[in-house]
């Protein structure tokens, strides 16, 4: 067990919290979901309460090193207040003279949030430079941000080469306890869903999850890949030629094992990747010539609910189709309302199927969505984060 914050004497230390604060903005920049900031309050509200001086670093969008005032963390800094309920102050760099001058006017309690991380080239390349200016800020380093720590940036990594006191927060240990340590002897049925365009992009999530599945559904464009790997026609989907024997492979595999397979038994197909395709629903063995799937049809929806139906543990990882797309979202909020129904453990793996489940307004009825597409990824994988491996074991 890793260690995590509520182990640290916290009263009147400078306190750096890495949050995963990489929220969606408008055009206007105002903040268009705050999921992610109401994440890291427990973590935040534990180290006030502590009596901690609270600086808040996080990155925003992909700035390339540079300064860019369309994703400066003021709209964050503004958003946290208000959910705090108390002053939130900001600092218009990460590091420097005048960051500096700020943190040693704060007392007990103060919440400073920092400017963008990656307004500096030092946070991706993890210079050891920057990671040490970041490290002068603080006594003790707390890493909450799941979402960015399959990253071994200079607030994930380095950072905590130069600071002795190290643990994760709170949304860190419930991401871990449920993708790891649920998972690790799943309540049966457990049922794994697994969508997305690409099979090589899921590929290891699969073969790590498949000898713990008692059942496998795969549906989106990889399915397609899959089912061109049996000798169906598919028309103009998506396919990934390459993964034809390996798809195969692990389908005969999965089934060598015991394990139930599920692929799509229909489709809505599309003469082109729009809304405005003419369109229509046909089985797996009918799709035509020059036409693109893009969804899974009724019966498939009907199959698949089936397979939900009486499981203890859903892991689902991936949409059923081109859900951004109305005419497509069917089968993908039809899967979100099936997993939501059941009496089981549910588990959201992030990215686009927190997205899809948001959409179809069933996050509420979820056990658990993760905050990290890549990270809850390549955990599912059975890789080692590199921001989770530079916490200590509680002893």
């Amino acid at each position: 067990m890793k260690r995590t914050i509520d182990k640290l004497d916290l009263k009147g230390k400078r306190v750096f919290i890495r949050a995963d604060f990489n929220v969606p903005l408008d055009e206007d920049l105002n903040i268009t979901d705050d999921g992610r900031i109401r994440g890291a309050l427990p973590t935040i509200n534990y180290a006030i309460d502590e009596g901690a001086k609270v600086i808040v670093a996080s990155h925003l969008g992909r700035p390339k090193g540079q300064p860019d005032p369309r994703l400066s963390l003021a709209p964050v800094a503004k958003r946290l207040g208000r959910l705090l309920g108390k002053e939130v102050r900001f600092a218009p760099d990460c590091v420097g003279p005048q960051v500096n001058a700020m943190i040693q006017r704060m007392a007990p309690g103060d919440v400073l949030v920092l400017e963008n991380l990656r307004f500096h080239k030092g946070e991706t390349d993890n210079d050891p430079g920057f990671a040490q200016e970041l490290a002068e800020l603080a006594d003790v380093y707390v890493n909450d941000a799941f979402g960015s720590s399959h990253r071994a940036h200079a607030s994930i990594t380095g950072i905590t080469e130069h600071i002795p006191e190290v643990a994760c927060g709170f949304l860190m240990q419930r991401e871990i306890n449920y993708l790891h340590g649920a998972l690790a002897e799943p309540v049966r049925p457990f049922v794994v869903i697994i969508g997305g365009a690409k099979v090589s992009s899921k590929i290891a999530v699969i073969e790590n999850l498949i000898d713990r599945a008692d059942k496998v559904v795969v549906g989106g464009g990889m399915a397609f890949t899959f089912l061109k790997s049996m000798g169906y026609g598919v028309g103009a989907s998506m396919v990934e030629d390459d993964m034809l024997e390996l798809a195969n492979r692990i389908r005969l595999d999965a089934r060598g094992r015991g394990k139930k397979f599920y692929l799509p038994v229909d489709c809505v197909v599309s003469t082109e990747f729009s809304i405005k395709g003419e369109t229509k629903i046909v089985t797996t063995q009918e799709i035509p010539d020059n036409w693109l799937a893009m969804d899974i049809g009724p019966a498939s929806v009907k199959l698949f609910q089936e397979a939900i139906g009486n499981a203890k543990t859903v892991l689902w990882n991936g949409p059923m189709g081109v859900f951004e797309m109305d005419p497509f979202s069917r089968g993908t909020f039809a899967v979100a309302h099936a997993v939501a129904d059941t009496y089981a453990l549910t588990i959201v793996g992030g990215g686009d199927s927190a997205l899809a489940v948001h959409r179809a307004g069933e996050h509420e009825n979820m056990s658990f969505i993760s905050t990290g597409g890549g990270a809850a990824l390549e955990l599912l994988e059975g890789k080692a984060l590199p921001g989770l491996a530079v916490i200590p074991e509680e002893a």
